[in-house]
């Protein structure tokens, strides 16, 4: 099969639509498919992935209000010619940007079958940046998007049951994967921990993620707050970079922040942690949850995206109702002083974790593939008709 990945945001970008589309990139040449790639050009340094048959870079702009996001502009002459000198059997558009509209009216105009993914709730975003306005028109936008594709594949059947109900039609679940050998206990590191002025004795709490509007910091901060407040003897490390990093460290002097670190030291400092917070509502999945779990962490979350699929409450994690700051501070503070409890779920959790393979995953996206395929044969045939 000779799919065309659409998507305005690539390896070396991280975020989870990033990952996700490696991720399923690695098992599709695995198995023998024939791969295109559409994207906006990568800042600095242009250079062509070398494992797609046919590649086209567009021009990209920075999102307002977002820099670090670029979107791409259209480009459906380009892509018309592309997909003229080598069809693709069916289209994947993972966003929903100036370029991800161009792809599907280009797909239509060639009778070419298209899937969307759902990877961003941009209807949350508006309420982050105070624009909840917009959320209204913003939604009636994505839905006439998604549904003249022939699927929609979301992260959790919590949210496709959500979106179905808001006139979304034809919605499918694909959930994330997990390296259970890339992320793992056995990655605990004896030299981390000193360097967090932390020993056996002192508990350690972790989190990982952008630091944005979006992630919900204010619980992040007071959470962080009440614990060292209650056990000044603790340890807390926050992992990630983004706009609200400054404010965040001014806030808490006592953290540990890291900026953005590599693969191997991130896999480090999940195992070299006791337990993870997570008070994001944003996600449309939440990848590092699943890493977490998988390296052995009891997880502190609400009631969303992963923390809903994955975690059982009590038995390999902590979920809590959405929006309930108390409620999540608390059940952090419960975690800090008792170390039993925490690494009883934490084996749990990695147990949940491994049930997430990208294999099996890959599975359920070559299968919406074909059922794409065949639908728009049927479609076809019966205009022949």
């Amino acid at each position: 099969m000779r799919i065309c990945l659409v998507s305005e945001t690539w390896s070396p970008d991280i975020n989870g639509v990033a990952h996700t589309l490696q991720q399923l990139t690695r098992q599709l040449l695995e198995r023998g498919m024939t791969l295109q790639l559409v994207r906006p050009a990568p800042q600095g340094e242009s250079h062509s992935e070398p494992d797609m048959s046919l590649e086209l870079q567009v021009r990209g702009f920075a999102m307002p209000g977002y820099s670090d996001v670029r979107l791409g502009l259209p480009a459906d002459r380009r892509l018309r010619a592309m997909w003229q000198k080598q069809r693709p059997d069916v289209v994947y558009v993972a966003t929903e940007g100036p370029l991800g509209w161009s792809a599907l009216r280009c797909a239509e105009r060639l009778n070419i079958p298209v899937v969307s993914g759902w990877h961003t709730n941009f209807d949350h975003y508006c309420r982050d940046y105070g624009v909840g306005w917009l959320e209204p028109l913003v939604t009636r936008r994505l839905r006439h998007f998604h549904n003249r594709c022939h699927a929609t594949l979301v992260p959790t059947h919590h949210q496709a049951e959500a979106l179905t109900a808001r006139g979304f039609e034809r919605v499918g679940v694909m959930a994330r994967g997990i390296d259970g050998e890339q992320f793992s206990p056995a990655h605990r590191c004896s030299e981390l921990r000193p360097g967090w002025d932390s020993d056996g004795h002192r508990p350690v709490a972790l989190h990982v993620g952008r630091l944005a509007a979006e992630k919900n910091l204010g619980v992040l901060r007071e959470t962080c707050a009440a614990l060292l407040n209650a056990y000044p003897e603790m340890r807390i490390v926050v992992v990630g970079d983004g706009p609200q990093r400054e404010s965040l460290q001014k806030a808490l002097p006592d953290v540990h922040f890291t900026g953005f670190i590599d693969a191997r030291l991130l896999a480090q400092h999940y195992a070299s942690a006791d337990f993870f917070l997570f008070p994001s509502l944003s996600e449309t999945w939440g990848n590092v949850v699943l890493e977490a779990m998988a390296s052995g962490l009891a997880v502190v979350a609400f009631r969303h995206a992963a923390g809903r699929e994955l975690i059982a409450h009590e038995v390999n994690g902590l979920h809590l109702e959405p929006n309930d700051s108390a409620a999540f501070r608390d059940a952090a503070l419960s975690l800090a002083r008792q170390p039993e409890r925490c690494a009883r779920l934490g084996e749990a959790a990695r147990e949940r974790a491994l049930q997430y393979r990208w294999p099996a995953i890959t599975d359920e996206f070559v299968a919406a593939l074909n059922l794409a395929r065949e639908a728009q044969h049927e479609d076809t045939e019966q205009c022949r008709v």
